[in-house]
């Protein structure tokens, strides 16, 4: 094992938080503004990347990889230094599931959507992962790079609204809403299918494309993407009520 050793207990149903607790000398790396709580006894520090790099240079050019993921440029460590178990818990950020990572059991290697993660067991890397296919990056919702966890300890990253699990077979594929996707082990194959049909495309308010994943491998999928939550807030704002597709855009226009 690379990776501290964490326990950790699980909050709330919609709006939840999770709660790590540590031995003496463990450590959990967590983004900035998750942190809720923590109890006496135990360190917090701020650093560059996620602490698995050495010298000055290792530490920028992990900080660069998560700038261009969207995230903050450094991580929060909590480290227990205390001689007994102490206790630090986090909050998501919006209104969802936080979904708990065994790494050494999903293959040592998650990739997940850009804004996921929330935090881990110290010694899990945290980087990039490029999309190959030219579609997929234009079209797939989530560009060219998402997020990739590594490492075999515990991680944990948040969905919005209900997540599901789906466990895929060799060769069985599944087509997904591209904001919906929030993580998938890497023996999933990721790529972008277009919805077709001129009424689907014009009228179905749905996008042009589909995700498509094609097992083996697991998936977990988020009922309610923050953009499409973000998008129905700045619609009602706006004092527009008219759904997705060609006619709510004509109405604005017409407005």
């Amino acid at each position: 094992m690379n990776n501290h050793e964490i326990d950790y207990r699980i909050h709330g149903e919609e709006m939840q938080c999770v709660e790590i607790e540590l031995d003496p000398q463990e450590s959990v790396i967590a983004e900035p503004g998750s942190f809720m709580m923590m109890t006496e006894g135990i360190k917090m520090e701020t650093m560059f990347g996620d602490g698995n790099e050495k010298g000055l240079m290792g530490k920028l050019f992990s900080a660069g990889k998560r700038m261009l993921t969207g995230e903050n440029l450094f991580m929060t460590v909590f480290t227990n230094i205390d001689k007994t178990k102490k206790q630090v818990t986090f909050a998501a950020p919006y209104s969802g599931k936080i979904i708990p990572l065994d790494l050494s059991a999903l293959g040592g290697k998650v990739i997940c959507q850009k804004d996921a993660f929330l935090c881990a067991a110290k010694g899990v890397s945290v980087g990039i992962e490029f999309q190959k296919k030219l579609g997929t990056g234009l079209f797939g919702g989530e560009g060219f790079i998402m997020q990739k966890l590594e490492g075999d300890g515990m991680t944990f990253v948040h969905s919005g609204g209900h997540v599901m699990e789906k466990e895929l077979l060799p060769g069985e594929i599944l087509k997904i809403d591209t904001g919906c996707i929030v993580a998938f082990t890497k023996n999933v194959d990721y790529d972008i299918q277009f919805v077709g049909g001129v009424k689907n495309t014009l009228f179905g308010g749905e996008g042009l494309f589909f995700a498509q994943l094609k097992g083996p491998g697991k998936v977990w999928i988020q009922t309610l993407p923050i953009s499409r939550l973000a998008g129905k807030i700045l619609q009602f704002g706006s004092g527009r009520k008219e759904e997705g597709g060609i006619l709510g855009s004509l109405g604005s226009i017409l407005e």
